[in-house]
């Protein structure tokens, strides 16, 4: 199986040490969010950094360790309703777009969460209103995808506007291009009000989106006082056999999250055996 990790979630060090260190825990792939990776990095001059000198690094780096880059992460907003922001953000989209494949990297991942700063706060994420900015805001990103032979990948998140598997579909149906795929992770999908029916969500979620998943999330959870708390793997209640099915059918690559430097081999090897039973 083709397990990795979020780079930021190892210990600290250059984006060769951080590689270095995964491929010794075990990992084959991993999650890039290269402001939390490359010291200096600032994602606003993504736009003049992302040229072919920093992807030869990346590249170098990447296949030295034999890692892959399942996700280049630009986990920003695409649904400010300021113009102005909403542009600059999405010249960032566009650079990570054109970036990806230089490095081989299989998506562009993002979610679409509600800015705190905008009239659109975590409770109004699921409004129409919002839905209709993204979607809009969306397009030129996806067209950009198209250009640059890259894929743009969305991860839907209970608190986010697109926040469960139908509103999920409902985009993939509003902006049909093969160029715009899913990150499924199946414990954001969750929320506190919904985790009595956890397993019935995450097979909505397989069901509707499984066959547009490029990549999974793999984390567990445990319940707190009005939230869902993500842990590491196999430390939690969540139950990974539908997910490590559609892995296995679909030869998809699996980052783990919420994980230690400490904790994260044992939660790879804890899916290795869970997938190992199937």
């Amino acid at each position: 199986m083709n397990i990795g990790i979020r780079l930021h979630d190892t210990v600290p060090g250059t984006l060769r040490q951080r590689l270095a260190f995964i491929r010794r825990q075990g990992f084959s792939c991993a999650h890039i969010a290269l402001s939390k990776v490359i010291d200096g990095f600032d994602m606003a001059e993504a736009p003049e950094k992302l040229k072919e000198e920093l992807a030869s690094s990346v590249r170098e780096d990447l296949l030295a360790e034999h890692i892959e880059c399942a996700v280049l992460g630009c986990y920003l907003n695409l649904a400010d309703p300021n113009e102005e922001e909403r542009q600059r953000t999405q010249a960032i989209y566009k650079a990570h777009l054109r970036f990806s494949p230089m490095i081989g990297a299989r998506v562009v991942g993002t979610e679409t969460y509600a800015n705190p700063h905008s009239h659109f706060p975590q409770g109004a994420a699921r409004s129409e209103e919002a839905f209709r900015l993204f979607i809009d805001a969306l397009r030129p990103v996806v067209r950009w995808a198209e250009e640059a032979d890259a894929i743009l990948a969305v991860e839907p998140v209970y608190h986010h506007i697109i926040s469960t598997p139908e509103r999920a579909q409902r985009m993939l149906d509003e902006v049909p291009s093969d160029h715009l795929q899913i990150i499924l992770d199946a414990v954001n999908l969750i929320g506190p009000d919904t985790a009595d029916r956890a397993e019935e969500i995450v097979e909505d979620g397989i069901r509707r989106l499984g066959d547009r998943a490029m990549v999974l999330h793999m984390k567990d959870y445990v319940l707190r006082p009005n939230e869902v708390h993500s842990i590491a793997c196999g430390t939690g209640v969540m139950r990974f056999e539908s997910l490590l099915s559609l892995a296995k059918r679909h030869s998809l690559p699996m980052t783990l999250e919420d994980t230690t430097p400490e904790n994260a081999e044992q939660a790879r090897l804890f899916l290795e055996k869970q997938a190992a039973a199937l």
